[in-house]
């Protein structure tokens, strides 16, 4: 039996997938998950999740923390990222962070079920065109997907609460950890980055259109 695990914060969006899909694969299980951490558990609830089709932004899964994630602990199982956020530089980090396929989520059904098809066979799954756009990414913005990539998911984490303005006290009592801690994360993070301030790596993720 296929096992497809679908993780998306939108009840609707998930069902209105896993409905879609059913005539496509019959025999298949979709499993649904709500958040980052659902989907871990969901991960570990059932064995021979052959795909797992990740959506960007849910809880827990911001600024590509979910899938850097799920590739960490997960790296033999595929990932097909569904994302209304289909610009060519998110596109390239998704890629350049190890998912075997993104999917707009615009894309027609029977696309999408290509797209399982390609991804669940080993195959790397782009829309029509996207190569050919990744081409064309400048050596700059490669360089900078590589140094973010480097990243651990805590690191992630922090650089997410810079952006949004929280000071290093603010950031500790967010992630229930000391000031110290927080501090030895921003220091990894200007390192792995190769740059000097927080304003800096602000300006980064701007640049690498996270969001």
């Amino acid at each position: 039996m296929t096992r497809i695990l679908v993780a998306d914060d939108h009840p609707l969006f998930r069902e209105a997938l896993s409905g879609a899909l059913e005539p496509y694969f019959e025999n298949a299980q979709i499993i649904q998950a709500g958040s980052l951490d659902d989907a871990l558990a969901k991960l570990n609830e059932f064995d021979g999740v052959e795909l797992i089709l990740l959506d960007l932004n849910m809880p827990g899964g911001e600024y590509f923390n979910g899938l850097i994630t799920l590739r960490e602990q997960y790296p033999n199982i595929p990932i097909g990222v569904v994302s209304g956020s289909d610009t060519v530089e998110v596109v390239a980090q998704v890629m350049s962070l190890g998912a075997q396929g993104f999917i707009p989520k615009v894309s027609q059904t029977r696309e999408i079920a290509q797209a399982i098809v390609d991804i669940i066979g080993g195959k790397k799954w782009l829309p029509e065109g996207m190569e050919e756009e990744l081409d064309k990414v400048d050596e700059e913005l490669k360089v900078l997907l590589q140094r973010f990539r480097e990243l651990t998911p805590k690191q992630i984490q922090v650089l997410s609460y810079l952006r949004a303005g929280l000071m290093n006290k603010q950031i500790a009592h967010e992630m229930n950890v000391t000031e110290a801690t927080i501090k030895a994360h921003i220091s990894a993070i200007l390192r792995k980055l190769e740059i000097n301030t927080r304003t800096q790596a602000v300006l980064l993720m701007d640049k690498l259109q996270l969001s």
